[in-house]
């Protein structure tokens, strides 16, 4: 589907349902309920001796309970994500079946009877926009459309050159194999993949709070020739999920930016399955590798929309994984505005987004929101008891005064 469809506006959000938030909590096996910390390890899977053809498998292990997210350039960029009950599922990949014509078994994650959710995300098509004569920031689409870029037709690094066992992370790396207009001569697509043994924040914006039970990826275009003047980027995901339904798209709301600048809303995609997985982003995207309140351009994303298998570019673990089931969903994200700022302004653009299991992480008050509030809240009160001792007291010396008379 090359088609846009409207977009959702805002830089702000609803939060969760508390009905649906207790629902997850209370339906979800104790074993993925969330790992304060868990086992993280890193694999490339070669089909030797084609090096050039592997998946990277990110295996987190805790307790009672294992995540396996498996990342693949075989066909467009996609992943998996399967969560277990038992710290021993392990993966099984057959080469043969996988980039046979029918992969239905060529990737399984076993025991089956263990596995409790799974879900796919598939970025199948890079757009691109020229918006040189629009005004309207919330136009659709958001400028002239250039034929897009599909992602399947695009040939990327071997994984294993960008392996960092330090940091948890890995890059795929990639441009079209025929670029007859040279646009990606000096410039290239990224999908850096990043997981987590434990909670914390990274340094640079978004700055999304990540657990142990999730895995970050940043999208990342540099160094390409766009087309247009001004030309905005877009990209198309596609979900498949463990129901026959789309997976719900929620926005949340909150009056402290300190980890994001002038950005007040979350994101996040929600199955509805239990226990249910999530992808959660803020809609914001720099033009700049560091990130920052000038460089930040607005993510409008669209409703999602049901979609055929057979309209998208075809993955070949998504298949060989979930076999006939074909119920996939997709949506359109655009970055920038025509206002600016844009990629236009150093051929760069990045954005972020964290895919885990169970709860979404939950952004708390930072101590600086709660010492405004506590002043806000606290100066009238203070204000009320000195008024009130004024005029008590004022009272009093009244009542004791006597009349010369």
């Amino acid at each position: 589907m090359s088609s846009y469809e409207k977009p959702r506006r805002g830089w702000g959000y609803c939060a969760p349902s508390p009905v649906l938030l207790l629902s997850l909590l209370t339906a979800a096996p104790l074993g993925l309920l969330g790992e304060e910390t868990r086992q993280v390890s890193l694999k490339v899977i070669s089909n030797w001796p084609d090096f050039s053809q592997n998946l990277l498998h990110i295996q987190a292990v805790g307790t009672n309970s294992t995540l396996h997210y498996v990342w693949s350039s075989l066909g467009p960029p996609a992943v998996l994500l399967v969560a277990t009950n038992t710290p021993n599922s392990t993966l099984s990949v057959n080469w043969s079946l996988l980039l046979s014509s029918d992969p239905d078994g060529g990737l399984m994650v076993l025991p089956k009877k263990s596995i409790q959710f799974s879900s796919a995300l598939v970025f199948t098509r890079l757009f691109e926009f020229d918006s040189t004569n629009m005004s309207d920031a919330a136009s659709r689409p958001p400028g002239k459309s250039y034929p897009p870029y599909s992602l399947a037709n695009f040939s990327w690094n071997n994984i294993t050159d960008s392996l960092d066992p330090t940091t948890l992370s890995a890059t795929f790396r990639g441009h079209p194999v025929r670029d007859p207009t040279g646009a990606f001569a000096n410039g290239s697509l990224a999908f850096k993949v990043q997981a987590f043994s434990t909670s914390g924040r990274p340094a640079q914006p978004p700055r999304l709070l990540h657990s142990a039970d999730t895995c970050q990826l940043e999208v990342a275009l540099a160094g390409v020739s766009p087309r247009g003047n001004r030309s905005l980027f877009g990209l198309e995901i596609a979900t498949l999920g463990p129901g026959p339904g789309c997976p719900s798209m929620q926005e949340q709301h909150s009056i402290d930016d300190e980890y994001a600048p002038a950005v007040f809303q979350l994101d996040q995609l929600l199955w509805s399955s239990l226990p249910s997985g999530f992808m959660q982003w803020r809609p914001v995207a720099f033009s700049q590798k560091q990130g920052s309140r000038e460089s930040a351009m607005p993510c409008q994303s669209s409703p999602l929309y049901p979609t055929l298998a057979y309209l998208l570019p075809q993955s070949p673990i998504v298949r060989a994984f979930f076999k006939t089931q074909n119920n996939f969903c997709a949506f359109n994200l655009t970055f920038g505005a025509s206002t600016g700022p844009g990629y236009w302004d150093q051929h760069y653009l990045s954005w972020s987004m964290l895919l885990g299991v169970g709860t979404p992480p939950v952004d708390a008050l930072s101590p600086l929101i709660l010492g405004i509030v506590a002043v806000a809240l606290g100066a009238p009160a203070l204000m009320l008891l000195a008024g009130g001792l004024f005029l008590l007291l004022g009272h009093k010396r009244y009542s004791e005064y006597q009349s010369i008379n």
